[in-house]
């Protein structure tokens, strides 16, 4: 396998820093730590640079909130100046070498992926197949081991300042585990992580019908006890290679349909979950606000209505598009 070296020249460019401004910003120019990071933007953009170049960068501590919604989680979050730039000007140069290394069929945090390209391919998997098997990791991201996938990186990264970096974001946490959710880096590390097993399973099992978004997985075959058996293999691979266990796991018929993605999919149609529907009323009714408080633009305000409209125009939900006024 091909190991990348000379990366840390572009991730320290300040061409690069300038753009991993722009994409962190994208959303949040109203928050005050923005607005006072760009009163002085082209020095504040160059101390970032200079920091990663003398190595002397350090992640800044975290602060944590609990979400509730969809599930109850903690979120860690870093200042946008300098970590939040940082992580895009890292995955900005990261990301078209660790994209390359993953299975076609794993949906999360990709370009031209995402969940209605994985809802496309689940339909196609229960309407060719009889049974599926489910499966997610029981709290994935705190679960994930640091000297596990700092080694996996190290197969693919050879340059030894980007590795410097990676280890201080890795590591950046108390704990010989957990990467925290609300990291860009960390959606990049868990399909790392995760790319460990999409591997067994294509490339050894064979199955034609894998499919995962985030921790989210499943496997589709014409055979049940084919897939108890396959269960018992990653049950095992998970817990001996990456330290991972199982929450939840289920075998069964594709027609009592596949819940994945925010979807029910059934071999002739599509429903919408319910606790979807649930957050799409919650989030149109919120947004109305969020645009008089100037949280969020008139353009922003327009795409979150489009962007519903293309959640809801997936499945069939004329009745509820009529109620929410979209029709």
């Amino acid at each position: 396998m091909k190991r990348h070296n000379n990366l840390y020249q572009k991730i320290t460019s300040l061409d690069n820093i300038k753009l991993a401004y722009k994409k962190a910003r994208r959303g949040k120019g109203w928050q005050d730590n923005v607005k006072e990071f760009e009163k002085d933007l082209e020095n504040n953009l160059l101390k970032i640079q200079e920091s990663l170049v003398d190595q002397t960068y350090k992640v800044s501590p975290y602060r944590t909130k609990i979400i509730t919604e969809p599930k109850k989680r903690k979120i860690f979050i870093l200042p946008f100046a300098p970590d939040r730039i940082v992580q895009h000007a890292v995955v900005n140069i990261l990301e078209p070498i660790w994209d390359k290394l993953f299975i076609y069929h794993s949906y999360a945090c990709r370009k031209n992926k995402g969940m209605h390209r994985a809802s496309k391919r689940t339909m196609q998997a229960v309407r060719s197949k009889k049974y599926c098997l489910k499966m997610d990791i029981s709290k994935f991201y705190p679960s994930i081991n640091h000297k596990i996938l700092f080694k996996i990186i190290k197969r693919k990264i050879k340059c030894s300042q980007t590795l410097r970096l990676l280890k201080r974001i890795i590591f950046g946490i108390k704990g010989d585990k957990n990467v925290p959710i609300g990291n860009l880096t960390s959606q990049w590390f868990g399909n790392l992580y995760l790319n460990e097993l999409d591997k067994l399973v294509k490339h050894k099992f064979k199955i034609k019908f894998y499919i995962r978004y985030c921790d989210d997985f499943c496997l589709y075959h014409n055979s049940k006890n084919r897939l108890h058996a396959l269960l018992e293999k990653i049950r095992v691979f998970l817990k001996e290679k990456l330290k991972l266990k199982l929450s939840k796991f289920d075998i069964f018929p594709v027609k009592r349909g596949v819940d994945f993605v925010g979807y029910r999919h059934f071999p002739n149609y599509i429903l919408l979950r319910k606790s979807t529907a649930k957050r799409v009323k919650k989030r149109l009714k919120q947004l109305p606000d969020l645009l008089r408080k100037g949280k969020i633009t008139d353009k922003q305000y327009e795409s979150s209505i489009a962007s519903t409209k293309g959640w809801l125009q997936w499945a069939n939900t004329h009745n509820l598009q009529k109620t929410l006024n979209l029709l």
